[in-house]
């Protein structure tokens, strides 16, 4: 069976803007990495961004919730990008920017 690419192609394309991200092919999914960064996650239609302490805050006032995989497993780093932001060039790049910053710290 095919996979539906539109969703990981139109993510891609807005975060055009920020220099080196790229996606690679994981689980089902896709990886978005910042150079070597990971930063980010495509599963199943939705985007995550990895979070901290001061990040998470933002994500949970937008009502969104942590990855998760599978019903026996959630990543509590990484939680769901409203859909307001993804289609919301400038605004995306700047979450994309603070979650691949907060994975090099």
């Amino acid at each position: 069976m095919a996979r539906n690419d539109s969703f990981k192609d139109f993510v891609l394309d807005q975060l055009s803007e920020l220099p080196g991200v790229s996606c690679r092919a994981m689980f089902g999914g896709y990886g978005l990495y910042q150079r070597a960064v990971f930063f980010g996650i495509i599963h199943k239609g939705r985007l995550y961004f990895k979070t901290d302490d001061r990040t998470r805050p933002a994500y949970i006032a937008k009502g969104m919730k942590p990855f998760r995989p599978n019903t026996k497993q959630t990543l509590k780093t990484y939680y769901e990008v409203p859909v307001d932001l993804i289609e919301d060039q400038e605004q995306l790049s700047v979450w994309a920017a603070r979650a691949a910053c907060r994975v090099m710290r």
